[in-house]
C-alpha cells in the first residue's frame, strides 16, 4: 500500500504501540512508523501523510484498532466574494505594453505575496483561494511595470480520472507508483480589469516552463505532466488550447467523495500538458496505440465529436452520410424512413447538439490538414440565410433593409485554403439572428465599442485563426477579408503579436496617413508602377469570365487612427494598389486597394498578395454551394436552434463538395478511391459504360468527377471546361441511388445463408 509492504510483524508492532500508549496521536504514530520503515521523500522528509492514509485504510479493513480521532479544529474558511460589476468595459491593450510579464513564486504562507494571492482569488475566482490539495506551488503574475495581472496554482493531481488514465494507458499499480509525478493546475486567474489578447496563454507558457524546476527544488522530484479541469458550461478553455494543451475527454460529474455515484458536480473538460516527450513511458503507461483509421469521410470529420452518449455520435455520422448522399433533399427525403427521420429531428433539437459542439471535431480535422501546409489562407466572409418562406420558424431576425421585411440568420464563416485554392475545411463559424429591437439604430454604431458591434465577428474569427497559428507553428496563416473587414481594430489586433497570423484586407476607407495631410489612396497612387499582373476574373451573373491586366503599385504607409478613436494610435502597414487597364466594353474596371501586415518589398511580393486575395472567391463559391446545392434555406425545422444544428452538418457537406470539385482539377490523375468508396465508383463506371463488369483498376479522380457531373447535366464539351459544384451536387444524388442498387445486386450474386434471409418464409 502506497508503495510499502506491510507485513504481519509491522502490523503487530503498530498495534502494540497503540495499546501501550493510548494517548499517542495518529500523527505521532505515523511519524514513528515512518522512522521504523525509513520511509522518506526524495528530500529526506518523513512521509507521514501517506502513512496516515495507510493506517486509516488498515483500520477500516479491521487489520488495526486505532483510537478515535479527535475532532479537528477547522479554521474558518473565507468564502470567495463575488467580484463587483465593472462600471465600464476596460480598454483593450496589446501584450507588448505589459512586457516583460513574469511570475512571482510564493514562499511562506504568511508572506505579503501569499496574502495578495489569497485576496485576489477570494475576490475574483469562483473557487476562492482554497484549500488546495497536497503538494502545491502558487504564483502571482506581474507586469513589467509591477502591477498584478492575476495568479496561478499547481497542486496534487486527482486520484482517478478516466479520460486521463485512458490517455496515459497505465495500470492501477502504475498509477499508485507514478501519480505524484502528475500535478494539477488548480487555479488560474487573469484579473477582469485586464483585456489583453494572448495574455492568458502567455502566462500559462511561462508557468509551464518554470514549474518543473520549482517543484524539483521544493519536493525533490520533477513532474512530467500537468492536468487541469475546465467547467464545460462556464468556460471554453480557449487559452489552454492556445497554449497547446491536449483535451482528452470529460469528467462524469463526480467529486472526490462521491462514493454513491450521485454525480452532483458539474461536468468538466480534462486537459493535459506533457512536460516531457516520453511522458507515457515515464508514467508506466507505454506508448500510445495508433488511433484506428476512420472508416470514411464522415468519421474523419465528425468522429471526434463529444456528445456525451455514443448513440448521438452514431446518429450524427448517419445524418452526415445521408445529407451528403442527397444534398438537395429535405430531412425526410434524406433519411428515407420514418424511424430515421424521427431520430434526426430528436437529434437536432437536443440540448447537446449545438452548432459549436457539432463543428468542433471538424475544426480539429481542419487544423490537422492546415499543419501539413507551408502557407494557408484563412478567408472569412458573411452571408445571410433567408427563411421568410417559413414564417412559423422561431427566433429569427431581420436580414433586409426593412424591419418588417425578410427574416433569417446571419452566417459568418472562415475557410482555410492552401496556396492552390483547395479548401482544407472550416476554422470558425458564427451564426446569429439580429435583434429586431435594435433595427434602425445604425446611426448610433459609432458610439459603441467594437465588442458590441456586429463587426466584432471579424476580430473573433481572427482570434480563432490565431489559436490555430499557435498550434501549427510550421505553417504560416494569413487571414483574408473583403472590404467589410476594413476595420482599424482588426489591424491593431493583427499587429499585437508578431508571431500571430498575417492579415490581408481589401481597403474601403480612404484613411489619413500620418505624414502630412495625404490620404491613403492618393499616397499609394503617387508611387511608380511596379509592373503589370494578369489575373483571371471568374464569371459573375451576366458578366463573362475574363483575363484582367492590372497595373500594380505598392508602398509602406503609416495610418492615423479614426477621429473618434485617437487612443488606438497609428499603424504601419503595407498597401498594394491594382487598377485594371483596358477592361472589356460594359465591364467596370477592377480597382483594389489591399492592406496587409505582411511585408511587400518587391513587385513579386505584391503579385503574391494579389493572388492571395483572388482565393477569396473560393468562399463565395462555397456559400453558393450551401444555398443552391445543400438547400440550407429550405430547411423547415421550427426554430433557429434546430436550423443551426442542421446547418453544422450542411456546412461540412458543402465544404466536401467544393473540395471534391477542386481536387478533380488539381490532382486529376490520382485514383478516385481518395474520395469515392468501392461500391460508389463501381456502380458509377457500370452505369456510364453500360458494362456490369468493373475494371481491375479504379478510374482517376478526374474521370470519376466528370462521370458524377455528367449525371447532373455536365456535357463535357471542349468549351465547357471542368465541372462545377452545381453539376456535382446534382450528380451525387443520382450516384447514391445507383450505389444502393449496386450493393443489392452484388449481394444477390452471393446470397446470405438461408437463416438470414428475412422474407424467405413470407407468403
Amino acid at each position: 500500500m502506497c508503495g510499502q509492504t506491510w507485513s504481519p510483524q509491522i502490523l503487530q508492532r503498530i498495534q502494540r504501540t497503540v495499546d501501550t500508549e493510548p494517548g499517542l496521536s495518529r500523527r505521532a504514530l505515523s511519524r514513528r512508523v515512518c522512522d521504523w520503515l525509513n520511509w522518506r521523500s526524495p528530500l529526506g522528509k518523513l512521509r507521514e501523510v501517506s502513512c496516515r492514509v495507510v493506517l486509516l485504510k488498515l483500520h477500516r479493513r479491521g487489520k488495526l484498532d486505532l483510537p478515535a480521532v479527535k475532532p479537528p479544529v477547522i479554521p474558518r474558511r473565507v468564502r470567495p466574494q463575488p467580484a463587483p460589476a465593472p462600471e465600464a468595459v476596460p480598454p483593450q491593450i496589446p501584450l507588448s505594453v505589459l512586457q516583460p510579464v513574469s511570475l512571482v513564486r510564493i514562499g511562506s504562507a504568511d508572506s505579503a505575496a501569499s496574502r495578495t494571492w489569497n485576496a485576489l482569488m477570494n475576490r475574483y475566482h469562483y473557487l476562492g483561494a482554497g484549500p488546495l490539495c497536497g503538494a502545491q506551488i502558487r504564483y502571482l503574475i506581474r507586469s513589467g511595470t509591477g502591477e498584478w495581472l492575476g495568479g496561478l496554482a499547481f497542486s496534487a493531481a486527482a486520484w482517478q480520472v478516466q479520460p486521463r488514465d485512458r490517455w496515459i494507458g497505465w495500470s492501477s499499480e502504475a498509477r499508485r507508483q507514478h501519480l505524484h509525478r502528475v500535478i494539477a493546475n488548480s487555479r488560474f486567474l487573469i484579473l477582469p480589469r485586464w483585456r489583453v489578447p494572448h495574455l492568458a496563454s502567455h502566462a500559462l507558457g511561462l508557468a509551464l516552463r518554470q514549474v518543473s524546476r520549482d517543484w524539483q527544488q521544493r519536493y525533490g522530484y520533477e513532474p512530467v505532466m500537468v492536468e487541469t479541469f475546465v467547467e464545460a458550461k462556464r468556460f471554453k478553455g480557449t487559452c489552454y488550447r492556445a497554449a497547446n494543451w491536449i483535451e482528452v475527454g470529460e469528467t462524469r460529474g463526480r467529486g472526490r467523495q462521491d462514493r454513491e455515484h450521485a454525480s452532483t458536480e458539474p461536468v468538466k473538460r480534462v486537459l493535459l500538458y506533457p512536460l516531457q516527450e516520453r511522458v507515457r513511458e515515464e508514467l508506466g503507461g507505454g506508448p500510445k496505440a495508433p488511433a484506428p483509421a476512420p472508416s470514411d469521410w464522415a468519421e474523419e470529420e465528425f468522429g471526434g465529436v463529444a456528445l456525451g452518449d455514443k448513440r448521438r455520435k452514431e446518429r450524427l455520422l448517419i445524418l452526415a452520410r445521408d445529407f451528403y448522399a442527397r444534398p438537395q433533399a429535405n430531412v425526410p427525403q434524406a433519411c428515407q424512413t420514418r424511424a430515421r427521420t424521427k431520430a434526426a429531428y430528436r437529434f437536432l433539437e437536443h440540448d447537446e447538439t449545438s452548432m459549436d459542439v457539432l463543428l468542433k471535431a471538424h475544426y480539429e480535422a481542419t487544423t490537422q490538414r492546415v499543419g501539413r501546409e507551408k502557407r494557408v489562407l484563412a478567408v472569412q466572409d458573411t452571408t445571410s440565410l433567408n427563411y421568410s418562406t417559413h414564417p412559423a420558424t422561431e427566433n429569427l431576425g431581420p436580414i433586409g433593409s426593412s424591419e418588417e421585411g425578410i427574416v433569417g440568420l446571419v452566417l459568418h464563416s472562415t475557410m482555410a485554403f492552401d496556396e492552390e485554392g483547395t479548401p482544407l475545411g472550416l476554422l470558425d463559424v458564427q451564426c446569429w439572428a439580429r435583434d429586431a429591437a435594435t433595427f434602425g439604430k445604425r446611426h448610433k454604431r459609432k458610439e459603441l465599442p467594437i465588442e458590441e458591434k456586429e463587426s466584432f465577428k471579424w476580430l473573433k474569427s481572427f482570434r480563432r485563426v490565431a489559436e490555430v497559428q499557435q498550434r501549427t507553428p510550421g505553417t504560416r496563416l494569413v487571414s483574408v477579408g473583403d472590404r467589410e473587414s476594413d476595420i482599424y481594430e482588426l489591424f491593431q489586433e493583427a499587429m499585437a503579436d508578431p508571431q500571430g497570423p498575417g492579415l490581408l484586407v481589401r481597403g474601403e476607407r480612404d484613411r489619413l496617413v500620418a505624414e502630412g495631410q495625404d490620404h491613403l489612396w492618393a499616397r499609394v497612387a503617387q508611387q511608380p508602377a511596379a509592373g503589370i499582373q494578369e489575373i483571371r476574373v471568374p464569371r459573375q451573373g451576366a458578366r463573362r469570365a475574363r483575363q484582367a491586366r492590372l497595373e500594380v503599385r505598392f508602398a509602406q504607409v503609416t495610418l492615423k487612427p479614426p477621429k473618434l478613436k485617437p487612443q488606438l494610435g497609428p499603424l504601419t502597414l503595407w498597401a498594394v494598389l491594382a487598377r485594371e487597364l483596358d477592361p472589356p466594353p460594359g465591364n467596370k474596371p477592377l480597382c483594389w486597394m489591399l492592406l496587409t501586415t505582411c511585408a511587400v518589398e518587391s513587385f513579386e511580393a505584391a503579385c503574391e498578395r494579389l493572388r492571395w486575395y483572388t482565393l477569396r472567391w473560393g468562399i463565395e463559391v462555397y456559400h453558393r454551394t450551401l444555398k443552391s446545392g445543400c438547400q440550407i434555406e429550405q430547411r423547415q425545422l421550427g426554430s433557429a436552434d434546430r436550423i443551426e444544428a442542421c446547418l453544422a452538418i450542411d456546412l461540412v457537406i458543402g465544404w466536401r463538395i467544393c473540395r471534391l470539385c477542386k481536387l478533380g482539377r488539381e490532382i486529376p490523375n490520382v485514383p478516385c478511391t481518395i474520395s469515392f468508396e468501392e461500391a460508389e465508383w463501381k456502380a458509377l463506371v457500370a452505369y456510364v459504360t453500360h458494362d456490369p463488369t468493373p475494371p481491375e483498376e479504379p478510374p482517376t479522380l478526374r474521370e470519376a468527377v466528370r462521370m458524377v457531373a455528367s449525371l447532373g447535366g455536365f456535357l463535357g464539351r471542349k468549351s465547357d471546361g471542368e465541372p462545377g459544384t452545381k453539376t456535382l451536387w446534382l450528380g451525387l444524388q443520382e450516384l447514391e441511388t445507383m450505389t444502393a442498387m449496386w450493393k443489392i445486386l452484388t449481394q444477390s450474386a452471393h446470397p446470405p445463408p438461408v437463416s438470414s434471409q428475412r422474407f424467405r418464409n413470407n407468403p
